[in-house]
């Protein structure tokens, strides 16, 4: 193994090594030393508050003014956002303020704007009271009128005619009355007009009705044209209403539900000329009111616009000291020495930028005493970090989804930068809709600057962080459609020609004739011949299965490898000879002896059934093989790989659980005797907490874990394996319905001579080729790769229960959330 010793190491292969340190930090220069640590956003501080809450910490005040302020910034964004002033995005340049200015400042701009936003809405209030008043006067004035008339024809109705006594005294007689005598006196018919929402003006009708027991009337008329509503600001549609009543005990009602159904209620008088003069004096109003309205709001944008060029400043500022301040009730504060200590990880590269950091703080902050730095010994687990690009960022993340890493694993990240995107062209392989996938990913990465800065949609802003997946996704579409030989599903002589050819010269369906072979195997790929051939499609699914279990073989193997690796890092001798091993000759024994028949196979020509070689291999180990016989010697490994398939069971699951047991009774056999022999020291002092592992040991838990794990990797050998074909059938289907869209949309439009016809087929394949195949096509092949990842090669190896590596830092502090 001497040859792993000298090979370079991997440095995206292991997470960052990390270290615990600790920071004795004096209390005048421990804001700044905090802020240059979080511009820097290397360090991780460890809580030291975390049985104290919120409110019981030092820095509870400041931090409540930094709140106060988002507060106040949040007010002006929601009132910039909702007048449609632009904010520019890049911020005019200021002066730096401290944050006492900042706070005075907000403060001011903040009681300017409510002021402002009072008198708008006192006056926005009385101008739709004004335009409500015009508009009953129109509606009621017109009502009013009407009703003169009305009550005039009657009376010289009664003057020409005998009067009736039994003549029902209604709504009649009551307008007669209203019209000679007016408002003067008690008995006369009155009137209130007002305005009402359109939506309830049938249930108020119903409710004076039922209130009046119907000794009233009721008129009204649509407003003809939207008021808006003071309270949810929206323009809605009004009705105006006259009821003609009489008696104080009606109008008292009749006010009553009008106040409860919300409608506004205008004095009108009866004369025209008052009309005409109380409608002049409103329009005057309003007239100047919109005027008023118009400076006010031309005078609030301006004031939003000021505070809109420096909003995105300030509210980074304010983030950034909520954070420190965050970041310093972390810290324990030591009242004695007037210091602040903190605790935290950092990876070991950044040390030296760290003390940089800490001394500049020192020197800016013209403190006395320096900031103490130094490393400790810790028992809890380091986080995992790992340092990545926009290259490799979207493949750490599909890593990190299922879990992540634990500290010094191996990650899986860098060997999916290469197996996904492959895996994932082997279901999809087709190089015309790979070239279609290249396009779009190529238009994501050439605006990645203009796209990076614009607020994207979900869809879209998962397309744009896994671009450069995408990109690989597509370049191994089009190299697996080029071995697939096809484009659209449609077979091209791309590299020379074919070496077959028809059994007579006259025929040219392959379909009615038969093929043969005339000149060396077609240089790349699948032949264009087998397109449309009797055996074609039994051709290629032996080709695709085998095809799928080889690759599967191969990624299994890898894990198991990496489990090597693993092991031999972390000095697990247990693991390489009592797991890795076992592991090795049960899989390989089984399955990688099926690759190698496929392998053969596929060199010698042989007709060999597979399937019964395998079948009768477990069935009956020393039967004859007969013309299934591969290779000399074929029964006599067959017998010893199964045997030894056999032995690594329980080579998995017996010895380790019984070495762990003694190997744990060794170490700990005198611990006891030497607590009894030293009186002054206590067993529970112990720092190394031996007594306490000591304790927590259960052989019976370990023998069920180690149990587990060996059923689980022995059902999973068989489940993982056939689970990988569905590379064979995914790829099937993908070229299948490929095929369908083809033949029986664009061929079958194609036919006739109708031009209308043509484009419509044309039309209809385009969509279907761009949401069915390459958008839920693409995402299935996507989602069937991420499992092949995840269960059936992650699980060899990857125990993906660490934490992350969560640093202070303002890059971050852009996409947080207060």
């Amino acid at each position: 193994m001497g040859v792993f010793d000298r090979l370079p190491p991997m440095d995206h292969l292991r997470s960052e090594k990390m270290c615990f340190v600790q920071l004795i930090i004096p209390a005048e220069s421990a804001r700044v030393a905090v802020t240059y640590l979080g511009e820097l956003g290397l360090l991780q501080f460890k809580d030291s508050n975390e049985d104290k809450s919120p409110f019981q910490r030092i820095f509870v005040n400041q931090v409540k003014r930094c709140a106060e302020m988002a507060r106040k910034l949040r007010f002006f964004s929601d009132q910039i956002n909702k007048a449609g002033v632009r904010s520019s995005v890049r911020p005019a340049l200021e002066p730096d303020i401290d944050l006492e200015e900042l706070e005075a400042r907000l403060g001011e701009h903040e009681h300017e704007l409510l002021e402002m936003n009072t008198n708008s809405d006192k006056l926005q209030q009385t101008y739709n009271e004004l335009l409500e008043f015009k508009l009953v006067l129109t509606k009621a004035g017109g009502i009013l009128a009407s009703s003169h008339n009305h009550a005039a024809s009657a009376e010289r109705e009664l003057d020409e005619n005998i009067y009736d006594r039994e003549v029902d005294e209604g709504n009649a007689y009551l307008l007669e009355q209203g019209v000679h005598q007016g408002s003067s006196g008690n008995s006369g018919v009155r009137f209130v007009s007002g305005i009402i929402l359109k939506s309830k003006a049938l249930a108020f009708e119903r409710m004076l009705f039922r209130a009046t027991r119907g000794n009233m009337l009721f008129n009204q008329a649509p407003a003809g044209e939207p008021v808006t509503d003071p309270i949810s600001g929206e323009e809605v549609e009004k009705t105006v209403f006259v009821v003609f009543f009489s008696g104080e005990q009606a109008k008292a009602k009749i006010l009553k539900i009008c106040d409860s159904f919300g409608a506004s209620c205008y004095p009108v008088p009866e004369e025209m000329i008052k009309q005409r003069q109380i409608f002049n004096e409103v329009s005057a109003r309003l007239s100047d009111l919109e005027v008023t309205l118009d400076a006010g709001i031309q005078h609030r944008n301006k004031a939003l616009e000021s505070v809109g060029s420096q909003l995105w400043r300030w509210t980074i500022m304010v983030k950034k000291e909520k954070a420190v301040y965050d970041t310093l009730n972390m810290l324990n504060f030591d009242v004695t020495k007037k210091c602040l200590v903190g605790e935290g990880w950092c990876p070991i590269f950044a040390k030296s930028q760290i003390k940089d950091c800490l001394q500049r703080a020192t020197l800016h902050s013209n403190s006395q005493v320096g900031i103490i730095f130094h490393e400790m010994d810790t028992l809890e687990s380091p986080p995992t970090y790992f340092r990545t690009d926009k290259f490799t960022n979207a493949f750490q993340e599909i890593v990190d989804a299922y879990g992540v890493a634990r500290y010094q694993e191996a990650n899986p990240a860098v060997y999916s930068v290469v197996t996904f995107p492959f895996l994932f062209a082997v279901m999809f392989g087709d190089w015309g809709h790979g070239i279609c996938l290249l396009l779009g990913a190529l238009v994501l990465i050439l605006r990645e600057k203009k796209l990076s800065s614009q607020k994207l949609g979900s869809f879209m802003e998962m397309a744009f962080g896994g671009r450069y997946v995408i990109l690989l996704m597509a370049i191994f579409s089009i190299y697996c459609g080029l071995i697939y030989n096809e484009f659209f599903s449609v077979p091209f002589h791309i590299f020379g020609k074919s070496a077959y050819e028809c059994r007579e010269k006259s025929c040219s369906d392959a379909h009615t004739a038969g093929l043969l072979k005339v000149r060396d195997p077609y240089p790349f790929g699948v032949d264009p011949s087998w397109r449309g051939s009797r055996s074609e499609l039994p051709f290629l699914n032996s080709l695709k299965m085998k095809m799928s279990i080889l690759m599967g073989v191969a990624q299994m193997n890898l894990g198991i490898v990496l489990s090597y690796f693993d092991a031999r890092f972390h000095g697990n001798a247990l693991d390489i000879r009592y797991q890795f091993i076992p592991q090795m000759i049960f899989l390989n024994s089984l399955f990688g002896y099926l690759a190698l028949l496929i392998l053969i196979k596929w060199c010698t020509g042989s007709q060999a059934d597979l399937y019964h070689v395998m079948i009768y291999m477990f069935l009956d180990p020393a039967g004859d093989l007969g013309e299934n016989q591969l290779f000399w010697g074929q029964k006599e490994l067959q017998i010893l790989l199964l045997l030894m398939a056999l032995v690594a069971v329980p080579w998995m699951l017996f010895p380790k659980p019984f070495i762990l047991k003694k190997l744990h009774k060794e170490r700990f056999q005198g611990h006891t005797y030497r607590f009894l022999g030293t009186s002054e020291m206590d067993p529970d002092s112990e720092p190394d907490s031996a007594r306490a592992r000591h304790d927590d040991f259960n052989f019976s838990e370990v023998f069920v874990h180690q149990m587990i794990h060996s059923i689980e990797f022995v059902l999973g050998a068989v489940s993982n394996t056939a689970s990988y074909l569905r590379l064979w059938a995914l790829s099937l289907a993908h070229s299948e319905l490929s095929t369908v869209f083809y033949e029986k949309l664009l061929l079958l439009a194609w036919g006739y001579d109708s031009l209308i016809v043509k484009s419509a087929g044309l039309v209809v394949f385009a969509f279907a080729t761009a949401f069915i195949l390459l958008m839920m096509e693409t995402l299935s092949a996507f989602l069937h790769a991420l499992r092949l990842h995840w269960v059936e090669f992650m699980n060899k190896f990857y125990h993906g229960d660490g934490y992350k590596f969560k640093p202070f830092s303002f890059a971050l502090l852009a996409d947080d959330e207060d």
